[in-house]
């Protein structure tokens, strides 16, 4: 995302990020807030080195991928969303827009990535749940636990 933010800000023009949110901007304004307060950690200022295009769909599935395309048209540098139909809209609506998420499920198994060591595309961001992630749980888990013989993922 830095890398984005820095490459517009070399080209002379302010940086133009857009937020895709399945919810509503209520429902969404702790994340939104982190986030905000994170480009102000490293410098950046909502309306005066980066604009913010914001599209919530308020909890409607078929509003995404008409939200996504209208960011598209912005030209925004980067799309940052959660979720995986966000992500998919998103996916769906460019293929060379840079799409980072904050959380998906499972980005492999959903098609959203190809792997998480090289997501491949224009995708990238944080997965809570990946079966390629198993065994890195499971060696991390008996590192921590060596006397653990038993172990069991719910």
């Amino acid at each position: 995302m830095c890398g984005v933010v820095a490459q517009a800000q070399q080209a002379g023009k302010v940086p133009r990020i857009g937020i895709l949110e399945l919810g509503s901007p209520s429902a969404s304004a702790s994340q939104i807030k982190a986030f905000q307060q994170g480009l102000h950690d490293l410098g950046y200022i909502e309306g005066k080195n980066i604009i913010l295009e914001y599209r919530y769909a308020h909890g409607k599935l078929d509003l995404l991928p008409g939200l996504a395309a209208e960011l598209v048209r912005l030209q925004v540098d980067a799309i940052v969303t959660r979720s995986t139909a966000p992500i998919r809209a998103a996916k769906n609506a460019s293929k060379t827009i840079p799409i980072v998420f904050a959380t998906a499920g499972a980005p492999i198994e959903d098609g959203l990535v190809a792997s998480l060591a090289r997501p491949g595309g224009n995708v990238t961001g944080l997965a809570l749940l990946s079966a390629e992630m198993d065994g890195k749980k499971l060696e991390l888990l008996t590192e921590a636990f060596p006397k653990v013989t038993r172990v069991a993922f719910l």
